[in-house]
């Protein structure tokens, strides 16, 4: 057994040996063998791109350059077998960076890099201004939109250009050393014949965690007195996954949905956990723009808690700053709260000075000590009224319609939309167990989910088919053409060149699909609308003021196949209207009958 142990080891040792000349004979050789890097750049129809700056950089190795030939050919000779970057770059064109390694080169020594690149001529550009130096242009700002578009400084003027873009969504990130770091997006609407323009003020205080005063001024509106969020099914179909949007709300710090609410979690994180305590200034929280009025002053939050309990509960708040005070802060509503259960509960802000103002409202949780501190806020509704709202309910007044669940005072405290366009199509699909990145999606292209109020009366709605976003019917024996099984709001401000509304749709099967478009006056006044046109294969009028429709056309890849039915608004000009869009029961037992929202449009 000893000898066979000394000529294990014997043949270890050399078997370690050769496995270390091997090694180093084959970085040797690696080192030593060179070959050819070569290729043709061409565009998205394959003629060649002449002119293209091609460099090759390489670990402790200078970098080289070329250009491309008129027939759009590069090459690189006398190139070691190691791993290189090649990057192609031409004014007007995105930029594009590739990877050559040693298994890249053939028998002949040639390795053959070939690109096509993209058109680009589109541009993001700005001023950078200084608030500490009363706005004088603010030189030296990184102004970075990733890898993939770089990076570019401002100059003397505070004027900076990064070209060479595709008209696309990017997030655009402003730094500069004792300033702090600001973060906007650009989408393809901000882009006017290729220019996206972001003219930027930095050096403000704070107002709440990363954001100042010119940063609060573009802030998200709530326009509505009603946000829910979380999976589970409480009083169906009121609050369930697929008509719970708060997660589409502008969350900061650490959050995540989950099944019981949206939840505000302290940072707890690694180095998260040297953060002091404060008791003043959030960790993680959810803010918005809101107008108060005597119908919406009071703001209550159904919550509960999640690693928290009554020896040791979860601190949290809410924040309100007027952008229009002399010196806007944030002012604490009452006092810092505390709750540590894991039963729901309800609890109430007295907004009442804020009445008149529209202003910034945070709602978020405190750390409450340093050290290892974990504690999550479960918010499963934030709503507004004139008075505490609480349970499962609906919000409080006197119905505009009966059966509505929709009152006077949340119509009249209903905010006019600033958007005039919106989209029933998800960019990202999702499930029940799997949608909060389809939800945040929304927020990019105007999703009428997340746009609109929804409100689920008897039946929830079918959130990410690729025809639209669908309300539908139950399949039930009872007949109703005045009070809708589901239907969305939003209020505008009606006036020439914004009073012509189109509403593109379809629907499936062979029965009708009953629906209707409703405008709603803050006195209360009701009309029921008719479109002035429609090209649906079969449409007419229907009872109280519905309209039936069979139109089995239309999809994410034949937006053309759509019916539109199209509303004259200019009997509202001058005035703020809330248009409510339903889809009713009009016959018994004819399965789920479907409305496709695809698109609504205000022109």
């Amino acid at each position: 057994m000893k000898n066979l142990k000394n000529v294990f080891y014997v043949t270890l040792g050399a078997l370690m040996f050769i496995l270390h000349f091997g090694c180093e004979k084959s970085r040797d050789v690696t080192d030593i063998q060179r070959g050819t890097v070569r290729g043709t750049v061409t565009d998205a129809h394959g003629d060649p791109i002449s002119g293209v700056t091609v460099t090759l950089s390489g670990i402790n190795e200078e970098d080289e350059v070329t250009t491309s030939g008129s027939d759009g050919t590069y090459s690189f000779d006398n190139v070691t077998y190691k791993t290189h970057a090649v990057t192609f770059e031409k004014d007007g064109w995105m930029a594009v960076g590739l990877t050559v390694t040693a298994a890249d080169f053939d028998d002949d020594g040639v390795a053959t890099i070939s690109v096509d690149m993209i058109s680009a001529s589109a541009r993001i550009v700005g001023t950078v201004t200084d608030a500490l130096q009363a706005g004088e242009p603010l030189s030296g700002v990184t102004v970075s939109i990733g890898m993939v578009g770089g990076t570019a400084t401002t100059d003397a003027d505070g004027t900076f250009v990064i070209p060479n873009l595709i008209e696309n969504n990017y997030t655009v990130t402003f730094t500069k050393a004792g300033y702090v770091s600001i973060v906007r997006t650009v989408v393809p609407d901000d882009f006017v014949d290729g220019v996206a323009t972001l003219d930027i003020q930095m050096g403000s205080e704070e107002l709440l965690p990363g954001l100042t005063a010119i940063d609060l001024r573009s802030a998200e509106k709530w326009y509505y007195n009603e946000y829910r969020g979380g999976r589970n099914a409480d009083a169906y179909p009121h609050w369930d996954w697929a008509c719970n949007y708060m997660s589409t709300l502008d969350f900061r710090g650490a959050w995540q949905e989950q099944n019981e609410g949206t939840t505000l979690q302290i940072r707890n994180n690694g180095e998260d956990r040297n953060n002091p305590a404060d008791m003043d200034v959030f960790d993680s929280f959810v803010y918005g723009s809101k107008l108060i009025t005597d119908d919406n002053k009071i703001l209550s939050l159904r919550l509960q808690t999640h690693n928290a309990d009554a020896s040791a509960p979860a601190y949290f708040g809410v924040q309100v700053i007027d952008l229009n005070a002399p010196q806007p802060k944030a002012e604490k509503v009452g006092e810092t709260r505390t709750y540590g259960s894991g039963s729901y509960a309800d609890f109430d802000f007295d907004l009442s000075a804020y009445v008149g103002k529209e202003v910034i409202i945070a709602i978020g949780i405190y750390r409450q000590s340093t050290g290892d501190y974990w504690k999550q806020l479960v918010l499963r509704a934030i709503r507004f009224a004139d008075r505490k709202v609480e349970n499962w309910d609906w919000l409080p007044g006197a119905e505009v319609i009966d059966g509505w669940k929709l009152s006077h005072e949340t119509v009249r405290s209903t905010m006019p939309h600033t958007k005039k366009s919106f989209t029933g199509i998800s960019p990202i699909s999702g499930n029940r167990d799997n949608y909060v990145d389809a939800y945040r999606s929304w927020r990019n292209v105007d999703h009428v989910a997340a746009r609109w109020m929804f409100m689920p009366l008897k039946k929830d709605p079918e959130v990410f088919p690729s025809e639209g976003y669908i309300i539908k019917t139950r399949n039930t024996p009872e007949v109703d053409t005045k009070v809708p099984e589901a239907y969305l709001y939003a209020k505008f401000s009606v006036a020439s060149g914004s009073n012509r509304l189109t509403f593109s749709t379809r629907n499936f099967g062979s029965n009708f699909t009953y629906f209707k478009l409703t405008a709603i006056k803050n006195d209360g006044t009701v009309t029921h609308l008719s479109p002035i046109s429609n090209t649906a294969q079969e449409a007419s009028p229907a009872s109280d003021g519905c309209w039936r429709f069979k139109h089995g056309d239309g999809g994410a890849n034949n937006p053309e196949g759509y019916a539109l039915f199209t509303y004259d608004l200019s009997a509202f000009n001058g005035s703020d209207v809330t248009l409510a869009l339903g889809v009713y029961n009009g016959e018994a037992n004819t399965g789920e009958n479907k409305l496709v929202i695809h698109q609504i449009r205000l022109d």
